[in-house]
C-alpha cells in the first residue's frame, strides 16, 4: 500500500469537491420530519425481491459466513473490516462537512490520517485506541439534513431494505468519495474486496439475530422493514436503537 500516495490524494481530491460543499450549504435547510408510518405502495413487487434475497442468505451468504467466521483467524477477519472502514472515512468527511458538522470532519479526517499512517494502512485502528471515534454519516443523512423527505420503502435485491432517500443517497456517496477518484485501480479493488469480506464477517457476528429476523419470524418480510425503518429513523434523528445494529443496512451495505 503506498500510504503517501494515499494521504497525498486524499488531500488534493478532498479540496475537489469545494463548489459541492457551497451547494450544499445553499441547499441546507431544516431536518426533514421523522415520518411514524411507512409508505411502501409497491409491497408485492418489494416481497418478491425479498423472497430472492432470503434464498440467496440462506443458500449463500449464511454457509460462506459459517465457513468464513470459523476458519478464517479473528485477527484477519478485524484487519479487513478495519481496513474497509478506514476507505470509507473520506466519504464520511465529505458528508460531515455537507451537513456542516466541522468537527466531526475534523476527527474523522483525523482518524484516516492516523490509521492509514501508523495502522499500517487502516489494518490497524489505533485511532479507537487513541480515543478518536468514528461519526459515521453517509449521503442519505446528507439528505435528511438538507430536508429531503424519507420517501417510498424498497427492497432492493443483495442490498435489502431501503427507501427512495437511501437509494439516492448510495449513489452520490460512490461519487463523492475522493479516494474512488484515485486512479491506481488496485486500491479500488482491494477496497472492494476488503469490504465484501467484512459484509460476510458482519452476517456471522450478527448471524443469530439475523436468523432470527429472516427464518423465526411469522413475517420477515414486515419484520425487516420495521427493523430498518425504526433503526434508521433513530439513527438520523441522533439517537440509538438494538445498539445502532441494522440486520440489513450493516450486513448488505456494499458502499
Amino acid at each position: 500500500m503506498k500510504i503517501a500516495f494515499i494521504l497525498s490524494n486524499f488531500s488534493n481530491l478532498v479540496g475537489r469537491f469545494g463548489a459541492v460543499l457551497v451547494a450544499g450549504m445553499l441547499a441546507a435547510c431544516t431536518p426533514a420530519p421523522t415520518p411514524t408510518g411507512f409508505d411502501d405502495p409497491n409491497e408485492a413487487q418489494n416481497r418478491e425481491v425479498h423472497a430472492v434475497n432470503r434464498s440467496l442468505d440462506r443458500r449463500v451468504l449464511r454457509p460462506v459466513s459459517a465457513a468464513y467466521g470459523t476458519s478464517a483467524p479473528g485477527p484477519a477477519r478485524k484487519a479487513l473490516s478495519n481496513f474497509s472502514e478506514n476507505l470509507s472515512l473520506p466519504g464520511v468527511v465529505v458528508n460531515n462537512l455537507l451537513q456542516f458538522r466541522i468537527e466531526e470532519a475534523g476527527a474523522n479526517t483525523f482518524r484516516f490520517l492516523l490509521n492509514t499512517t501508523f495502522g499500517f494502512g487502516g489494518l490497524m485502528d489505533v485511532a479507537t485506541e487513541a480515543g478518536i471515534a468514528e461519526d459515521s454519516s453517509d449521503f442519505g443523512e446528507t439528505l435528511y439534513v438538507w430536508g429531503v423527505g424519507e420517501g417510498k420503502y424498497v427492497e432492493l435485491p443483495l442490498l435489502g431494505p431501503s427507501t427512495s432517500r437511501a437509494v439516492a443517497g448510495r449513489f452520490v456517496d460512490l461519487a463523492i468519495n475522493p479516494l474512488n477518484l484515485v486512479s491506481e485501480t488496485g486500491l479500488r479493488v482491494a477496497g472492494g474486496v476488503s469490504g465484501g469480506f467484512a459484509r460476510v464477517d458482519d452476517r456471522f457476528t450478527f448471524g443469530d439475530l439475523v436468523d432470527q429476523v429472516l427464518y423465526e419470524s411469522a413475517d420477515s418480510y414486515a419484520q425487516a422493514r420495521l427493523l430498518y425503518l425504526q433503526n434508521r429513523r433513530f439513527q438520523l434523528s441522533g439517537e440509538t436503537q438494538l445498539d445502532d445494529f441494522d440486520p440489513y443496512e450493516d450486513i448488505y451495505d456494499l458502499q
